[in-house]
């Protein structure tokens, strides 16, 4: 097997010494788009095999065996002219998506339309090529591997998090998509697909437990739908979709799910589930907002998006949406929002996740809603994950794993049953619709289970010192009436 850990740092290292190579963002777009071409290489080698008269969308010399595979073949000069004059030009440009191969063709031209070279080098370029060569995407155990080194070049990437676009830990994308249970031939969306960790746990979830045949894998691959607005998530995620067998990835658009007017999205358009990590923090650009209904309208981004989300379930379909704390008590448009889901959705179960589940991107406290649209909300099951015993917190050496949710999914129950077998414990308690709706939705209810504890965290400490200003300047304004009454009623005595 291949030491890919090694292959990717020596390959992070090579792309430092190139002058064409500007940071991290420049260095993860130019690795992505040779890993897609080695990945797409590998896989129609499968193809060829598995289907007889397989024929490539690609033309023979812009194959990556034909011009890469070679470790003593182009280089320098010879090389960035031929991926900047022949290579890049045809696949943005001059593919066919006529034909058999019509549908893969458009995969790369979708893929290549706001992908660059920016390596200056040829000579560094062979390089690179070369250590990308050491790895087959046909073995399983360097595909398995390459999946853990993959998702550490996303959390790389996400220095610039500050836009509400963290990476969602895989052991939240795991439960998410264990606990809604999407069924073969449901329809799964996440319209903020990001890099695709949703995507990808619900095509392993189904493929575990309902595909069966040839025609199950065929009716698998067209379930499964993804958008994202940015181009560089959108192409990890298009070849995190083909890493994942799903060979023609037409149903990952590279597009905004915000920029269409809410009423043009029809009955064609639902799904069954969604689950999804909406980025939140983030203000949509000037008029996004105005495609939604007056009384929806907001720049905020994870409030419009779970606006479409209600709008986009089919009756009955299923929804997980991670979502932070400030939506539980904002007020104003996000009052309405929360009483439309409460009155359209039944919002069953919140999961609230401890402090830095996202680190190191940002420390917000973050929520599970897990709701199915068609019945109004009766009561809500709240359950507040712990952390592990003996932990503190959460980092990259001591991520969240899958298997700390075992004791929620033990106490789960179903929802045929309206969750008859939920009790209250230390970690979980349940609170009517009725007292949200006296709580004005305010749906932040803490644990009634732990006593009140002290808060040394600055953020909290400064806005509680804010919250008290206020109410001592509210009192001195007070007493300052108070006192000029009093004296101009004695004045005029």
């Amino acid at each position: 097997m291949s030491n890919i850990s090694g292959i990717i740092k020596s390959i992070q290292d090579i792309m430092r010494k190139d002058v064409g190579v500007d940071g991290d963002a420049q260095r993860i777009s130019q690795l992505v788009w040779m890993f897609f071409l080695k990945i797409f290489d590998d896989r129609e080698g499968e193809l060829e095999l598995l289907e007889d008269g397989y024929s490539s969308p690609l033309p023979e010399h812009l194959r990556w065996r034909t011009w890469a595979k070679n470790p003593e073949g182009m280089t320098g000069d010879e090389l960035s002219d031929f991926v900047n004059l022949q290579l890049f030009p045809a696949l943005k440009n001059k593919l066919s998506a006529h034909g058999p191969g019509g549908r893969r063709a458009q995969v790369v031209r979708d893929l290549f339309e706001d992908a660059y070279n920016y390596m200056k080098s040829g000579t560094l370029m062979r390089q690179v090529i070369n250590k990308i060569c050491e790895i087959d995407f046909n073995t399983r155990k360097d595909r398995h591997t390459f999946g853990s080194i993959y998702e550490q070049i996303l959390k790389d990437l996400q220095s610039a998090g500050n836009a509400g676009e963290f990476y969602t830990p895989r052991a939240v994308t795991q439960f998410v998509v264990n606990r809604v249970d999407p069924k073969l031939e449901e329809t799964v969306l996440d319209p903020a697909c990001g890099t695709g960790g949703f995507l990808t746990c619900a095509i392993e979830h189904k493929r575990e437990r309902y595909v069966k045949t040839a025609g199950d894998e065929e009716i698998l691959q067209a379930s499964i739908h993804g958008v994202d607005k940015k181009s560089l998530p959108h192409m990890l995620c298009v070849t995190n979709m083909i890493l994942h067998g799903i060979d023609t990835p037409t149903s990952i658009r590279h597009d905004n799910t915000l920029s269409r007017p809410l009423r043009d999205y029809t009955g064609k358009d639902r799904v069954n589930v969604i689950v999804t990590n909406p980025p939140f923090g983030g203000m949509e650009e000037d008029g996004i907002e105005n495609n939604f209904p007056a009384s929806f309208r907001t720049r905020e981004t994870a409030d419009l998006f779970m606006t479409l989300i209600i709008h986009l379930l089919k009756d009955q379909g299923r929804a997980a949406v991670v979502l932070p704390d400030g939506f539980f008590f904002g007020e104003g448009m996000k009052t309405r929002l929360k009483e439309k889901l409460l009155a359209e959705c039944d919002l069953h179960t919140i999961v609230r996740l401890p402090n830095g589940v996202f680190n190191p991107y940002t420390g917000i406290k973050t929520n599970l809603l897990f709701f199915t649209k068609g019945r109004p909300t009766g009561n809500i099951w709240y359950y507040e994950h712990p952390y592990p015993e003996g932990a503190k917190s959460y980092n990259k050496t001591r991520p969240m794993r899958f298997e700390e949710f075992q004791t929620e999914i033990d106490w789960w129950g179903t929802e045929a049953d309206g969750f008859a077998a939920r009790v209250e414990t230390e970690q979980a308690w349940k609170v009517s619709v009725d007292e949200i709706k006296a709580r004005n939705y305010n749906l932040d209810i803490k644990n009634p289970h732990v006593a009140e504890q002290a808060s040394y965290d600055p953020d909290k400490l400064l806005e509680k010192y804010a919250r008290q200003q206020q109410e001592i300047s509210a009192l001195r304004d007070q007493l300052k009436a108070i006192l000029a009454e009093a004296l101009n009623n004695g004045g005029a005595a």
